[in-house]
């Protein structure tokens, strides 16, 4: 019996540094992750003693995609299932290492679900939901965006969200004011 392993983890704020080569997964891959999650989304759900509101539907992000592909990767390359890779990069180093970046943003959550045996996307979505950390992560309203991979049933699930400055900040920005934004710390 293969065993099956589910870890999640939230970071809010972040940062990044540059953009690499990209492993593109089909559209019927993106789809049927979309669609099971986003039809949860649009319910609400339990997780575990917490009711979770209705959220927007995610989208789809390449930049995510690669970050979470390269993290699948790795860990069948190594042999190691966390979410801290092995030379010691952290979630948020691997998400902006793939061009997924908070500069210039008033907001910027990243988050991340990981799997380990699961054999269909069925089973590893249903084994999310089962979990109420990584339940959260899927309905947390703060991220709209998402990038999934599958290596060797290695699963990594990468979330952000952005919000960008309003165009009457984006002026003020421009005429010298000071604009204070709050960064969160990272919550597990």
């Amino acid at each position: 019996m293969k065993k099956k392993l589910i870890i999640g983890i939230v970071l809010l704020g972040g940062s990044g540094i540059a953009h690499a080569q990209m492993w593109k997964s089909s559209v019927q891959f993106r789809q049927a992750f979309l669609n099971r999650i986003n039809i949860v989304r649009q319910q609400g759900c339990n997780c575990g003693g917490t009711y979770m509101p209705p959220a927007p539907p995610l989208v789809w992000n390449d930049n995510l995609e690669v970050s979470a592909s390269r993290h699948a990767r790795d860990m069948d390359r190594l042999h190691y299932f966390s979410h801290t890779s092995q030379d010691g990069r952290t979630m948020g180093d691997r998400i902006g290492a793939a061009g997924y970046k908070f500069e210039g943003l008033k907001a910027y959550t990243i988050g991340e679900n990981i799997a380990f045996g699961q054999e269909s996307i069925e089973e590893v979505n249903d084994g999310w939901f089962k979990s109420p950390g990584h339940c959260k992560n899927l309905m947390n309203a703060a991220f709209k965006e998402i990038g999934i991979s599958e290596y060797n049933t290695y699963w990594v699930e990468d979330f952000g969200g952005r919000i960008g400055f309003s165009p009457s900040e984006q002026q003020m920005i421009r005429s010298g004011a000071k604009i204070v934004v709050k960064h969160a710390s990272e919550n597990h």
